[in-house]
C-alpha cells in the first residue's frame, strides 16, 4: 500500500473514516449526496515487478511508518502497535484523519488490512518470486464507492492509476536502495498476533 493506495491501502483507531483518501489503506474523501441504492463494491488490483528479492520488498512494506514517501496524499503514518496505524493525509486540499487494522500478516507472503469505521475499505497485498532477486507484488483493493464523485473516479479508471503510481514509486523506492530501511516480521492472523517478531522490532 496498499496501498498502500494510500492505497496506506492501513491505519486503525477509533476515528470516523467519512471521506475516502486516495490510498492503499483506505482512508477518507469527500462525496456528493449518494442514491438510496447502495452501490456494488468496486474491486481494483495492480501489479508490479521489483528487482529486489522477496524478503527485501516485503520488509521494507512493514516499514508502515515510511508510506509518505511513495503514497500520494498521505503525510504521515504512526503504527500505534501491532495491527493499529493512524493515518493523517490531504484530500482535495483537506486535512484527514482515519485508521485501519491489519488482520493478516505473513512474513515474505502478504498483508492484508482494513479500514476502522465509516464505509469499510478492504486491501491486501502479496509478494512473490518472480525470478532470481525480484519480486512480484500484486495489491488489491475493495472498497465501496459512497457517492457520484466515487463512481465516476472508479470508471474513468483514476484508482488504478493512483495504485499503479503508488506501486511505482514504491519500486523506486526499494530498488534505489538495494535493500530495506528496516523490517518487521511479526505474524498476524485474523486481527491477533500470533507469531514472530514482536513490535516495535529490536533496534540494533
Amino acid at each position: 500500500m496498499l496501498l498502500l493506495t494510500g492505497a496506506g491501502l492501513v491505519a486503525i483507531g477509533i476515528a470516523p473514516v467519512r471521506r475516502r483518501l486516495a490510498s492503499l489503506f483506505g482512508g477518507t474523501r469527500e462525496t456528493l449526496p449518494t442514491s438510496p441504492h447502495a452501490a456494488e463494491p468496486e474491486t481494483v488490483e495492480e501489479q508490479i515487478e521489483i528487482d529486489v528479492p522477496v524478503s527485501t520488498a516485503y520488509n521494507q512494506w512493514t516499514q508502515f511508518e515510511e508510506f509518505p514517501k511513495f503514497m500520494e496524499g498521505v503525510e504521515r503514518v504512526e503504527q500505534l502497535d501491532d495491527t493499529l496505524l493512524h493515518w493523517v493525509g490531504t484530500v482535495a486540499g483537506k486535512r484527514a484523519e482515519w485508521d485501519a487494522k491489519i488482520l493478516e500478516q505473513e512474513p515474505d507472503r502478504r498483508i492484508s488490512w482494513k479500514s476502522v469505521g465509516g464505509k469499510e475499505t478492504q486491501g491486501t497485498v502479496t509478494f512473490e518470486e518472480a525470478g532470481p532477486s525480484r519480486t512480484k507484488v500484486r495489491l488489491q483493493m475493495r472498497y465501496q464507492p459512497e457517492g457520484l464523485r466515487e463512481k465516476v473516479g472508479s470508471i474513468a479508471g483514476l484508482d488504478k492509476r493512483r495504485i499503479r503510481g503508488d506501486l511505482e514509486r514504491f519500486q523506486e523506492l526499494v530498488e534505489r536502495r538495494g535493500d530495506e530501511t528496516g523490517a518487521w516480521r511479526g505474524e498476524i492472523h485474523q486481527g491477533e498476533v500470533t507469531g514472530g517478531d514482536a513490535w516495535p522490532p529490536a533496534s540494533g
